[in-house]
């Protein structure tokens, strides 16, 4: 396992899943098309090698990448997609501070939050998909700090953490109208209690936090046929 690089992107298989906010007491169904996730969280490893940067405060080459903002994310992507030769998936106007997602570029970009909870779930409709203390870092097990990529059991689909460790950012505003462009967080991290780690809880912060159990993980689109 290289935990972190290009090479460790799984296959997503399409679906449909009702995506939920206890807020709002809403549901909604979504479908998702196929495409490709990385099996682990960015590492600092992978991240400094793709911008020359370590944000982390805690350091460790496996370990997440985290004190990374919705912007510096949406960055890494793009640089990572130049790096590889595939076309960036946003352009990003630096005066207004406002990113496009060009949904027919193939290179690396966030996942949505449907594409996100679909990947988590991988065919599985409980609140996990697996025993928490087997599957992921949180409160009640990570000794108060974050821990290397891929230590706990994958889901179905062979992705690693995407409960516990780190949030996720997603490509999704929150909700516009009520927190403007807050951006949506997924899959709870080491310092979260049990009820954050489960594959519908939704968070929300502004772009340019940055904070140390935020982290994120990149996905692909099928390049166009």
């Amino acid at each position: 396992m290289n935990a972190g690089a290009v090479d460790d992107m799984v296959e997503v298989p399409p679906g449909r899943v009702t995506l939920s906010d206890r807020r709002t007491q809403r549901r909604w169904p979504v479908d998702v098309a196929p495409f490709r996730m990385s099996a682990f969280p960015v590492t600092q490893s992978w991240y400094a090698e793709v911008t020359g940067q370590r944000p982390s405060a805690t350091h460790g080459e496996r370990l997440p990448v985290e004190g990374v903002s919705w912007w510096d994310a949406v960055r890494f992507c793009n640089t990572l997609s130049r790096r590889e030769g595939l076309t960036p998936a946003y352009r990003i106007r630096a005066d207004d501070e406002t990113a496009e997602w060009d949904a027919a570029a193939d290179g690396y970009r966030l996942p949505t939050e449907a594409e996100w909870e679909h990947a988590c779930r991988a065919g599985t409709e409980g609140p996990r998909y697996g025993r928490l203390d087997e599957i992921a870092w949180y409160r009640g097990n990570s000794g108060d700090r974050m821990h290397a990529v891929g230590g706990k059991q994958p889901n179905a689909w062979g992705l690693y953490d995407m409960l516990g460790n780190v949030w996720d950012w997603c490509w999704d505003v929150y909700d516009a109208e009520v927190y403007g462009t807050y951006r949506v967080l997924r899959g709870g991290g080491w310092s979260d209690e049990q009820w954050s780690c489960r594959a519908s809880v939704r968070r929300r912060s502004h772009p340019t936090y940055r904070i140390d159990d935020v982290g994120f993980r990149v996905a692909r689109s099928p390049r166009p046929s």
